[in-house]
């Protein structure tokens, strides 16, 4: 069902990291997958727009990729030490994202049960393709995951120690925010 019947105006939201939080979170495998850890990397620099408006209904975003900071690592043997840290930021430049800008833009935002249904175009760097996600919609707040499959945006997933720790190929981006 189109946006058209709750919604009598037109209502913009801007959200980015002062409001809001976006995420990615990646998961391990491989043989060695205990000395490694799932991450939870926070984006500190982006800026995305919600329009909601009947039919014209509208989400874009678009995000640094070199802002990515670990925010947590869970499952590994030891805790994740500053060094680690720095390591995981140098690999996301210089070997997974390489700097590439990000950005996504709707083609189609519908009411669903409970909140939004999306769809659209994520580009990283010069690879785009449609995703599909939905969104949750609970009071004043959206909230959601879309996964993504890094080799399907000509991202090889990371790996170390001869491939025997890798980073699943099986992504997730995650996206809370508050709607005042």
């Amino acid at each position: 069902m189109p946006l058209d019947s709750p919604t009598p105006a037109s209502t913009q939201y801007d959200l980015g990291p002062a409001n809001a939080s976006l995420q990615v979170k990646t998961y391990r495998e491989g043989i060695a997958q205990k000395v490694g850890h799932d991450l939870i990397i926070g984006v500190t620099a982006w800026q995305g727009t919600l329009v909601l408006n009947g039919s014209t209904s509208s989400i874009s975003l678009d995000a640094d990729s070199s802002s990515l900071e670990v925010l947590e690592g869970h499952n590994g043997v030891k805790p994740l030490s500053d060094k680690d840290r720095g390591e995981i930021r140098k690999n996301i430049d210089n070997k997974i994202l390489r700097q590439q800008p990000i950005s996504f833009r709707s083609t189609q935002v519908e009411r669903s049960a409970g909140g939004l249904s999306v769809q659209g175009n994520l580009s990283i760097g010069e690879t785009s393709r449609p995703v599909q996600f939905e969104l949750a919609m609970d009071g004043n707040r959206v909230s959601g995951i879309v996964p993504l499959v890094q080799r399907e945006f000509g991202i090889k997933p990371f790996s170390a120690m001869m491939g025997a720790l890798k980073v699943r190929d099986d992504i997730e981006i995650v996206i809370d925010a508050p709607l005042a």
